[in-house]
Formats: structure tokens, C-alpha cells, sequence
């Protein structure tokens, strides 16, 4: 027995969780608290998509091994009956059999407390607009209370069929089985949502990012509606400051709500505040003192319209960016000596521009990117026709319809554990991308969003951990069924993994055994056929929801509406670069002191004209939660150094989860 390869399992699933942690979240921002549940939280789904694979394999040769007992036995049983004993051999990845047991325990459980009890009441406390931690707790209860309604609700439905179904005792292991049957239940339902939509989505959105036209296209389109959703979110912080510079007028420094109203004026940048003072409150507007109520809804309106308007920002930063580079490459691919140029270079380190000079990126970006998108739809969409015919198919024990199912037993009779680690793996790892990636693209959820560079606040990070948590057990659940390694699925008795033993069955509640677990997954064949008919998209677009519709007119207007925002955005970014390289070039040696001086005054006047929050966003210094800051290129040098300044920050950084108390 080896345990190696466990461990190398777990230390890989931490550190991938830390490094992506790191890369989208600010632990230097950030609460410790915020931080370390969200590590917890992205560790266990990873570590339960990492070493699932392992106890399939471990559980392949123990079914081997209890053959062999049950062969010994029929022998001994009838002495004519000779039986060959089967040659089991053990994984090379076998570890003792009480550590996936206790290993399962430990990370399902303490997942589960996660995304139904402590993800949700954090989530809640950072937006609650109280100034104690009791009225903070007590606001997030009551915010999670339809969120735990629901579950409850599911648990309710349960009990009461146990109850009235005779001959069922309750105890100890039936009620975990509700509770995880319930949890299960619910990740289920929405993970063949997210599932009917992703399965064709991923191939065709891998297929028409090989089509760079498509895909600018498509991004002016993006780049109106947010620009729509930009202004808006800047309307309601003005909105929100004439409020705060109402509410300052009435309460006075003696006032005893006057350090809540600094509690509040805390979590505005410094920027936006002095827009406030210079702003002059129109005469009809109440200044009587307010109460703390409130106050409180003050608080909770001021932290709300704040993380919309850093949300947006940093979504039209980054797809500002994109455009630029997709525009770059609709211009380069015209090039005749076949060396990219961009409009605006960044900085990359020595061995990185030696190694990827502009004659490979020219290759790599207007050559052979679109070919290698297109051999990974053809692979993605491969992987979804599989996917959705095992869905459909699993039940069926005889033959063996599943594709999964029949590619394990193939491994199995050879007893090739690597290939079954491999495939289950890859499995895994695709169903866990459908579902993730698209959470994120939902409409309704579009509060919350995973930006690179540090980026991506609390309450998002928060909220992809709790999805994270609630989607993996069911999703490895379902998965087991598709290989046939769930006996109560194909009706037959086996040894079934160490997870499954974990998670228990739902015996008790035949209903959910028999009937919802089993047909509900068919139900993504539905959801797909009306994912590429493109049904949804249809009919939001009838009820006002404007969706990308290549033949239809309101989205040609959009898409020439977001082809002028982006020219102007890069008018302006021009302006930026040519303002910084007059600022940062050599001053000649006659020159005099006096008119560098002007010259550097005038250049600032302009470049202050120009620049405004959206030209925050460059390469290689991305928004640093909306408010980061600006970076000049020094084109003596063929842009290729860059330089930062903290001087334009927009306030100081977002407070932590407890600051304000």
C-alpha cells in the first residue's frame, strides 16, 4: 500500500485552492475570516474532485476481492463446484481502508455546514447595514430566512412522508439521511439547470471564440448593455452621497448617531466624498435628524450601491481590455511581416519576450488559436453528446447503455486502475466546469462575479464558495451513477465506494430514490434542446431582456452603440499614453527649468480633462476593486516600462467583515 499518491492529491488540491484563491480574492484586504472559510470552502469541492478517482479505483479491486471470498465460498459449499479464484490486483494508489471513510466524513460534513450555515449568515453580515454584531446577526438571519425556508421546507416534506408511510421508525442515520437526502436534493435540481444550459453552451462558445469577428461582436454588444448597467450604478451612489450629505447636516458632531454616520462615511472613497462637499444640496431637501433605522438602511443602501458600482467598473475595465485585444487582432491578421503589434503594448519580463517575441504571439494569435478553439469544441462538444446520452441512459442495467459506465468495465477486466483514475478524472473535472462557469453568467445572480487580479470582493467570493459546497456532492453523486457504481440505481447488489457509504442512500424516502435522483438528470436532454435552439434566449429578449440575437435589429444598434463606446474609450486611452510620454520623456539640455515646468502643468490640465474611472484599467495594473491605480507608459523606451502611482486612489481600501463594530 502506498499513500503517496493521497497525499500528493491533497497538497495539490490545497495549493491549487490557494493559488486561485490568491489570484481572484485580496488576502491582504480581505478579513482572515472571509479568507479562511473561503480557502476551506474551494479546498474540499477540489479535494472531493481530486480523490473521488482514487476511491473508485480502491473500490474496484475490493469488489474484486469480495468476489473471490464469494467464489470460495460456493466452492466450499458444493465440493464439485470448482470456481477459479480471480487475480485481484492492488492499486497502486490503495491506502488502508479506514482513511477514505474518515477522510469523506470530515470533508462532507464540515462542506455542508459551510454552504447551509456559515457561508450564508457571512454572506448576509458583510451587507447588513446594522452597527452592532447583534443587529448584524440578527439582519442576516432574517435575510437567509426564505434561504432556509426552502431547505427546511424540503426536510418538512420528507418528515411528513415518513411519517405517515407505516412500518419506517425514525433514528439517528434515517434523520442524516434526510438532512443530506434534502441538501442533495436541492443541489440536484440545480445542477441539471446549470447543466442543460452549459453542456451546449461550452462547445459553441469555445466555437465561436474561433471566430474573432463573432466574438468582437458579440463583445460590443456586452460592452452597451454594461455601459447601460455602469451609468446606472453611478446614479444611485449620487443618489446615496446626497443622502450622506443630508443626513451630515442634520447630525452634528455631539448628535449620538454621529458615529454611525462615520461608520458609514468610512466605507466611501476618498474621491467620491469630495465630490460631495463640492456639491450643493438643493433647497427643498429634509434635513431633519434621521432615526436609526434610518441610518441602518442608509448603511445597507451606501455598502450595496458601492459594490455595484466597484462590480462594473471592473467588468468594463476587463472588457475594455478584451476589446482592445480582439480589435488588435483583426488588425494584425492583415499584416504583411507577420509581427503582432499591439496599440498598447505592456510589459513582460526579458526571458517571456524572448521566448514568445512578436513573430510566435502573431502565430499563436491570428493563426493558430482559432484552430486550437475549434479542436476543443469539437472535444467539448464530444464530451456533452456523452454526457447527456449517459444521462439519459444510466438506469438501464442490461445492456449497459452508458458510455462512462461501459468505459470503466473495460478498464476494469484489465485491471487498469490508471485509466480509470484518468477518465473518471476528466469526467469530473468537465461536469464541474459546465456547472461553475455558468453560476456566474446568470442575469439574475450578475451581483456577483470572479474577476482576476485581486479583484473580486468578499460577498462574491463568499458566494462561489457556498455554490461550490453545494453543487460537488450531487454533481460526484450522479457521476458514480453514470458508471454504475451506485447499486441502488442499477438495482444490483455491489460494493460501492467509501463516499457513497458516507453519504448514504435514500431508502427511506423511496420517492426521491426511485423516482426524482433516477429521471430527474434526464431532464437535461430537455434543457439542451432548448439551450441550442437558443428558446431562452428568445423569449427573454420578448420580455425586454435584450439577448444576442444575430437577426435582430435592436442588437445591430446595440453592437454600433458599443463599437462608439470603445472608440471614444480609446481616444481617450491615447490621449492617456501620449499625455504620459510627453510627462516622462528627457528634457533637452536647452531646455530651461521654467518652461519644463509649464510644459509638465499643461500636460497634467489635459490628461485630468481626459481621464476618467473607466481608463483605470491597463495590462499590467488592473483594477484594484474599481479604484486602482493609473499607469504610465514610458514610450521613449518602446512602452515597454511601466510605471505606478498610488496618487489617484479613490479613497482608502474597503473595510473588513468587523471594522465598523
Amino acid at each position: 500500500m502506498s499513500i503517496r499518491l493521497l497525499l500528493s492529491e491533497v497538497i495539490f488540491a490545497f495549493c491549487l485552492a490557494a493559488t486561485l484563491l490568491y489570484r481572484y480574492g485580496n488576502v491582504y484586504r480581505h478579513h482572515i475570516i472571509v479568507t479562511i472559510a473561503v480557502l476551506i470552502a474551494w479546498y474540499f469541492s477540489l479535494l472531493i474532485i481530486f480523490v473521488l478517482p482514487l476511491d473508485v479505483s480502491s473500490t474496484v479491486y475490493r469488489q474484486c476481492r469480495e468476489q473471490n471470498n464469494l467464489n470460495l465460498t460456493a466452492t466450499t459449499v458444493s465440493e464439485n463446484v470448482t470456481i477459479a479464484p480471480l487475480t485481484c490486483r492492488e492499486p497502486w494508489s490503495s491506502v488502508p481502508d479506514n482513511v477514505y471513510p474518515n477522510l469523506w466524513r470530515v470533508v462532507y460534513w464540515t462542506s455542508q455546514c459551510l454552504t447551509w450555515l456559515i457561508l450564508p449568515l457571512m454572506q448576509s453580515y458583510i451587507k447588513a447595514g446594522d452597527f452592532t454584531v447583534s443587529g448584524k446577526l440578527k439582519s442576516a438571519l432574517i435575510d437567509n430566512a426564505i434561504y432556509y425556508g426552502s431547505y427546511l421546507f424540503i426536510c418538512g416534506i420528507l418528515l411528513i412522508y415518513i411519517a405517515l408511510k407505516p412500518g419506517l421508525d425514525l433514528d439517528g442515520q434515517k434523520l442524516k439521511a434526510i438532512a443530506s437526502s434534502a441538501s442533495n436534493t436541492w443541489g440536484l435540481f440545480l445542477l441539471v439547470l446549470l447543466l442543460g444550459y452549459a453542456l451546449v453552451e461550452v462547445p459553441r462558445g469555445l466555437w465561436n471564440a474561433s471566430k474573432p469577428g463573432y466574438t468582437l461582436h458579440y463583445s460590443y454588444f456586452k460592452a452597451a448593455k454594461l455601459s447601460l448597467d455602469k451609468c446606472e450604478a453611478e446614479e444611485t451612489v449620487d443618489d446615496v452621497l446626497e443622502a450622506l450629505q443630508a443626513a451630515s447636516v442634520a447630525i452634528g458632531v455631539g448628535h449620538p448617531f454621529h458615529r454611525n454616520l462615520e461608520t458609514i462615511f468610512q466605507k466611501v472613497p476618498a474621491e467620491l466624498k469630495d465630490r460631495m462637499n463640492r456639491r450643493q444640496l438643493p433647497d427643498d431637501t429634509p434635513t431633519d435628524s434621521p432615526s436609526e433605522k434610518a441610518l441602518i438602511r442608509l448603511h445597507k443602501h451606501t455598502i450595496k450601491s458601492l459594490q455595484t458600482l466597484q462590480r462594473t467598473e471592473t467588468q468594463w475595465g476587463i472588457l475594455i481590455e478584451k476589446i482592445f485585444h480582439l480589435e488588435d487582432i483583426a488588425k494584425n491578421q492583415a499584416s504583411h511581416d507577420r509581427r503582432f503589434k499591439p496599440t498598447f503594448p505592456i510589459v513582460r519580463p526579458l526571458p517571456l519576450r524572448l521566448l514568445y517575441n512578436p513573430t510566435i504571439e502573431w502565430y499563436w494569435k491570428c493563426v493558430i488559436k482559432s484552430y486550437a478553439q475549434k479542436l476543443a469544441a469539437f472535444a467539448a462538444g464530444a464530451l456533452s453528446v456523452a454526457v447527456v446520452w449517459s444521462e439519459v441512459t444510466f438506469f438501464n442495467k442490461s445492456p449497459v447503455l452508458s458510455l462512462f459506465a461501459q468505459f470503466v468495465n473495460l478498464a476494469k477486466v484489465k485491471y487498469d486502475y490508471f485509466t480509470i483514475e484518468i477518465l473518471s478524472t476528466l469526467i469530473i473535472a468537465y461536469l464541474c466546469y459546465c456547472a461553475y462557469s455558468t453560476v456566474l453568467k446568470i442575469r439574475v445572480l450578475n451581483l456577483y462575479y470572479l474577476a482576476p487580479h485581486h479583484q473580486t470582493n468578499e460577498y462574491s467570493l463568499i458566494f462561489s464558495g457556498m455554490m461550490l459546497c453545494r453543487l460537488t456532492p450531487p454533481m460526484c453523486l450522479n457521476f458514480l451513477g453514470l458508471i454504475h457504481m451506485d447499486s441502488h440505481i442499477i438495482k444490483t447488489h455491489i460494493l460501492e465506494t467509501h463516499y457513497t457509504q458516507v453519504m448514504g442512500h435514500m431508502d427511506v424516502i423511496s420517492i426521491i430514490s426511485d423516482g426524482f435522483n433516477v429521471y430527474f438528470p434526464m431532464a437535461i436532454l430537455a434543457f439542451c434542446l432548448a439551450t441550442y435552439f437558443s428558446l431562452g434566449s428568445r423569449l427573454l429578449s420578448m420580455l425586454g431582456f435584450q439577448q444576442f440575437l444575430g437577426d435582430d435589429e435592436l442588437t445591430t444598434d446595440l453592437v454600433e452603440e458599443g463599437r462608439e463606446l470603445i472608440k471614444r474609450e480609446r481616444r481617450k486611452r491615447q490621449r492617456t499614453e501620449d499625455s504620459m510620454s510627453r510627462r516622462l520623456r528627457p528634457l533637452r539640455r536647452d531646455e530651461s527649468t521654467e518652461s519644463a515646468r509649464t510644459g509638465l502643468l499643461r500636460d497634467v490640465e489635459s490628461t485630468d480633462y481626459y481621464v476618467g474611472e473607466s481608463d483605470r484599467y491597463t495590462p499590467s495594473n488592473h483594477y484594484d476593486h474599481g479604484y486602482q491605480a493609473e499607469i504610465y507608459h514610458d514610450l521613449s523606451s518602446d512602452n515597454l516600462t511601466t510605471y505606478t502611482t498610488n496618487s489617484s486612489r479613490v479613497g482608502p481600501p474597503p473595510r473588513g467583515l468587523f471594522d465598523d463594530i
